[in-house]
């Protein structure tokens, strides 16, 4: 079992390598460009096996996995996880089932992007990350910026929102 700290790093982005089950704790995937800029592409929440592009086939890492919290992780090497796959077929099933939980969590996530105000969009995250990571808050977690790429929003409109909601008492 892999223990890791908040700010470690899980794999980084172009190297190939085994496979990662979250059992404790929460994840960020980056996404870094050629200019050096990185892009808050994806939240890992416990029970989720990554990298999801390489479950069913090998793929080098699509992004940097960095650990939001601390974190216990499962190494799973590659050629087990793919042997274990070809050896039991019915395994497919349960990548399907972790692959549609994951892209109804990105809908629920474009729906938020396009439906609700600014104001809403910052709650709703608030809560959801709640869940996960009680009693710290949000601002613990990830920064002003990390914030805006998840909810589709700048950075000065978050620091706005957040400073409206500590002098209403909130979050």
């Amino acid at each position: 079992m892999i223990q890791l700290h908040k700010g470690e790093i899980l794999f980084r982005q172009g190297e190939s390598g085994p496979l990662f089950h979250l059992k404790s704790g929460m994840l960020k995937i980056v996404r870094v460009h050629e200019d050096g800029s990185e892009f808050l592409v994806n939240v890992i929440v416990p029970g989720e096996t990554i990298p999801h592009h390489s479950l069913i086939s090998p793929n080098p890492y699509y992004g940097t996995a960095v650990a939001l919290i601390p974190c216990e992780v499962e190494r799973i090497p590659s050629s087990e996880w793919y042997q274990q796959l070809e050896q039991n077929p019915e395994r497919y099933r349960t990548i399907a089932l972790q692959l549609q939980d994951k892209l109804r969590m990105m809908q629920q996530r474009i729906d938020q992007l396009t439906e609700i105000s600014p104001a809403d969009k910052l709650a709703q995250l608030q809560s959801w990350f709640h869940t996960f990571i009680q009693p710290a808050s949000l601002t613990d977690i990830l920064t002003q910026s990390e914030i805006g790429q998840l909810i589709g929003l700048r950075r000065e409109t978050i620091n706005r929102l957040l400073k409206i909601q500590t002098r209403q008492g909130g979050r």
